[in-house]
């Protein structure tokens, strides 16, 4: 069976216009993801490019072999680009025509203009060095969590891949005694390959501009966007899913409740934009001090909440005591104001099977009152005297808390 190159070559052209479009017209619905209209105008490049490569034999070689391959050069270094400008990397507009210059520069020479083998060649290896900077564009910005990138990175070094072997190949298999552009096997094989990447391809990356849409979404959802730590919602369902761990496999944990003393004073003395930096710089502090696998949220205002697990108590307290004086320290002089700010620290320690985030989070919020009462600028830790001592205070605020620890101490 073989292939019509000829009608290949048409529909490649309505696919390549088509998707281009189609890429254009999403940008439009969201143009947020400028990474999306590189991808449409490369496609309708590719387009234009096989358009003069269909004209071989009626235009001279100049057109439908240099400027097609120009054009097409330019296509690649478009979508390479435009993966650049997804992953937040600038443009850079000499690049975008290096491959097509280097082309009709180096066609110039005698010694390559008069071999086929060395002009596939190098036409093969811009088109693959294109191919591969844009999956390795796609590979160095892996930590986002895209699942629809790898397809991407496989799909561009395995068609990169592709037109590296184009020479090699193209000896072995038959080539027509009646065309020897169009008559090639590998020809037909290089353009249905080409036919179903870019619709492959082209997906995917919709696929991406989407998936990164809706993560945006999720992320603003889920994230405090001043200090850009968990939001409450975020951290109870991260205490969640801890809890679900922590099932299986107990652990010793301490959960600390953290509030920064005298804030609203802050507030009224320097202003808000001081006490945002504040809330900035002891965020700042907090994961300095904490392990990357800590839980830390904000669960209001100046009030911070962290799930330190799989630590000891006398660790899980160094680290309260960390935070606190580092934070002291960092807040003596803010834009040049002397804010001097501090913060007192409720810390719980826990090492039941079953972990209740919630409770525990009403255990060190009582621990912090503690620390506030007994002067502010401390971390106090939570025991069963404590809350008793509170329930003497304040039975009602105690109760619930203190019945529930006094269960877990008799069993």
């Amino acid at each position: 069976m073989t292939l019509d190159v000829n009608t290949l070559f048409m529909v490649t052209i309505y696919v390549e216009a088509i998707l281009g479009l189609l890429l254009l017209f999403a940008w439009v619905q969201n143009t947020a993801i400028r990474a999306v209209a590189w991808w449409g105008f490369a496609h309708l490049l590719r387009a234009g490019s096989v358009v003069l490569f269909g004209m071989y034999g009626t235009v001279p070689d100049l057109i439908s072999i240099d400027l097609a391959n120009a054009v097409l050069f330019t296509a690649f270094a478009v979508t390479w680009t435009g993966a650049r400008v997804f992953d937040g990397r600038p443009a850079e507009p000499v690049y975008l025509v290096t491959g097509a210059v280097l082309w009709l520069l180096v066609c110039r020479l005698p010694v390559i203009s008069e071999s086929v083998d060395m002009r596939v060649l190098i036409a093969s290896g811009i088109i693959t060095a294109y191919t591969w900077l844009t999956a390795y564009e796609f590979w160095r910005a892996r930590n986002e969590p895209l699942v629809s990138r790898w397809p991407a990175i496989f799909m561009l070094f395995a068609h990169g891949s592709l037109f590296l072997l184009r020479t090699p190949l193209i000896a072995i298999l038959p080539v027509s005694s009646t065309n020897h552009v169009f008559g090639s096997v590998w020809l037909t094989v290089l353009s249905f390959e080409a036919l179903l990447f870019t619709i492959s391809i082209a997906f995917i990356l919709l696929a991406m501009a989407k998936e990164r849409t809706e993560l945006r979404h999720k992320t603003a959802a889920m994230v405090d966007p001043l200090t850009g730590i968990a939001n409450r919602r975020s951290f109870l369902q991260d205490g969640a899913a801890l809890a679900n761990k922590h099932f299986n496999n107990p652990r010793p944990l301490a959960v600390l409740v953290i509030d920064l003393d005298h804030f609203k004073s802050i507030n009224d003395r320097f202003g808000h934009a001081i006490g945002d930096r504040v809330l900035q710089i002891f965020t700042e502090v907090a994961r300095q001090n904490m392990r990357a696998s800590d839980l830390i949220g904000r669960l209001g205002g100046e009030e911070f909440a962290a799930i330190l697990y799989d630590t000891s108590r006398d660790k899980a307290h160094a680290v309260a005591e960390r935070i606190r004086s580092a934070f002291a320290e960092a807040t003596l002089e803010v834009e040049n104001r002397p804010v001097c700010s501090t913060v007192s620290i409720g810390m719980v320690f826990s090492q039941e099977s079953v972990l209740d985030v919630t409770e525990l989070l009403a255990q060190a919020d009582q621990a912090l009152y503690y620390a506030k009462e007994n002067g502010r600028n401390r971390v106090e830790v939570g025991s069963l005297d404590l809350f008793r001592e509170r329930l003497r205070e304040e039975p009602a605020a105690t109760a619930a808390s203190v019945a529930a620890i006094s269960a877990k101490s008799a069993a």
